[in-house]
């Protein structure tokens, strides 16, 4: 029986993509194990598609469906422009529950200067709480978008924001009661407000003009599952530092009250950026210039280093591939 949450890259890989046979000559990137976006060759431009659902959110679902899919536009260093939501209810759902979650995506879609282009919307019995799966769409010149296959030992591993952010804000949101007596009213207060930058839009497009190696927003999995799939992706080992991973101070303390690894906590607005030598220090300037605090958490290694982590104790361990994220044991 399957695991709650994203399927697990192997079982992803051998029942789901292999299973798909089937090539169109205008696919210029497909479906694989940690890749964020398809583009498709329009001749003199390229559309770059990536569709994902919020399935475990409630309070919180209309503007986290926006973000999470454009945020994968981003990734590919790529502005976007349109996205289609799917908003399945539960029996029960009413209209002003309706009402809200689109004032959440309104809202947050014309933050990031995105239309609302379609969809379709429903009450179903076959949810017991809102889903929406959303796809975005981005249009770059030819060439424009930035593959994650760049990368080259040598590279840093940038990371923007902070570890298990989407995470924290969720968990505050949606477990509020629990947390009384956790954390205090400004803590709290704080927590809830990490859900305002969950958004890597703004990075992606910085960082896409000076030049890649790679990026990945990190979602399900958190920091080291997205760390993980890009290096899966291109064959390559990778060392991160524990010690020098940004964590929230009130992300540390949700993550102890539950037992749970900020580093493996879902952080929709935090960017994995992979970065040369050359143009590190301009990716950092660039970023930073939009007001993100951005750090260098490690660097890529040939693959037969493997992919490992250097915890804050000095020991070393292997960082494996991304499971159910450590949202589930929460919500």
């Amino acid at each position: 029986m399957l695991k709650i949450g994203k399927l697990d890259s192997e079982v992803l890989q051998r029942i789901v993509i292999d299973k798909i046979s089937y090539r169109r000559p205008e696919v210029k990137t497909r479906a694989g194990v940690g890749e964020d976006c398809a583009v498709i060759d329009y001749g003199e431009y390229e559309c770059v598609i990536s569709t994902d659902p919020i399935t475990a959110s409630v309070n919180d679902i209309g503007r986290l469906a926006i973000h999470i899919s454009c945020n994968d536009i981003a990734s590919n260093g790529i502005e976007p422009l349109g996205i289609t939501l799917a908003v399945l209810l539960p029996d029960g759902t009413t209209r002003e529950d309706v009402k809200n979650i689109m004032a959440q995506a309104g809202e947050a879609a014309e933050a990031i200067g995105v239309e609302i282009i379609g969809g379709h919307t429903e009450v179903t019995p076959a949810v017991n709480q809102p889903v929406i799966v959303s796809t975005a769409f981005g249009r770059g010149v030819a060439g424009e978008s930035a593959p994650s296959t760049q990368m080259q030992p040598g590279d840093w591993i940038l990371m923007t924001k902070s570890a298990g952010l989407e995470g924290t804000g969720i968990i505050a949101s949606d477990k509020a009661s629990e947390l009384e007596g956790i954390l205090t009213e400004e803590e709290m207060n704080h927590a809830k407000e990490l859900l305002n930058q969950v958004s890597v839009v703004k990075e992606g497009i910085a960082a896409g003009k000076v030049g890649t190696s790679g990026m990945h927003d990190v979602t399900e999995g958190g920091i080291l599952g997205a760390v993980w799939e890009l290096c899966h992706l291109e064959g390559m080992g990778c060392e991160v530092w524990e010690d020098q991973v940004a964590i929230d101070p009130v992300t540390v303390k949700i993550a102890a009250h539950y037992g749970i690894d900020p580093l493996r906590l879902i952080s929709s607005g935090s960017m994995i950026i992979m970065a040369s030598d050359e143009r590190k220090d301009a990716i950092v300037k660039a970023v930073e210039a939009e007001g993100i605090s951005i750090s260098c958490i490690g660097r890529i290694r040939p693959a037969e280093e493997g992919v490992i982590i250097k915890r804050i104790s000095g020991e070393t361990c292997e960082i494996t591939p991304p499971e159910a994220d450590e949202l589930y044991k929460v919500v």
